[in-house]
């Protein structure tokens, strides 16, 4: 799945939302139905990749404020992003379908987990806790 971009205006009174969202997942549908709820919530910019390659080209091309990763991509794991935004101090939150028992690294062990399906109401409230830990200055 390619890059791609998705902007509508931030509605007025949402302040603690990440203004710029990327999303790593693999499936297109799961991808679309983020990025619909996500600017919804009247986050500005979502961008999605289905890749950790261009998942990595993203955040260098602009830093994404909040990040939601699949864990499992096809053929790979997200782990590489997560160790990028990490090193950039950009927060994160692993998607998956799998139980709470899928091993993280031991430096991802503590992170938030979304689970697959995801209610819009915890999605809103990651979205919140995570960003509201501090913008980086980039």
């Amino acid at each position: 799945m390619q890059s791609e971009i998705m902007e509508t205006a931030s509605p007025d009174g949402l302040s603690g939302l990440p203004e710029d969202v990327l999303i790593v997942e693999d499936d297109p549908i799961i991808a679309l139905d983020f990025e619909e709820t996500i600017l919804g919530f009247g986050v500005k910019t979502v961008r999605s990749a289905g890749t950790v390659a261009t998942a990595l080209d993203t955040i260098a091309d602009r830093a994404p404020d909040f990040a939601l990763l699949d864990v499992g991509l096809i053929r790979e794991k997200s782990f590489a992003i997560a160790e990028r935004l990490d090193a950039l101090k950009i927060p994160f939150v692993f998607v998956t379908g799998y139980s709470a028992e899928v091993m993280l690294p031991p430096a991802f062990a503590d992170r938030p987990r979304l689970p697959k399906p995801y209610s819009s109401d915890a999605l809103r409230a990651l979205l919140k806790r995570q960003s509201s830990g501090g913008k980086t200055t980039r």
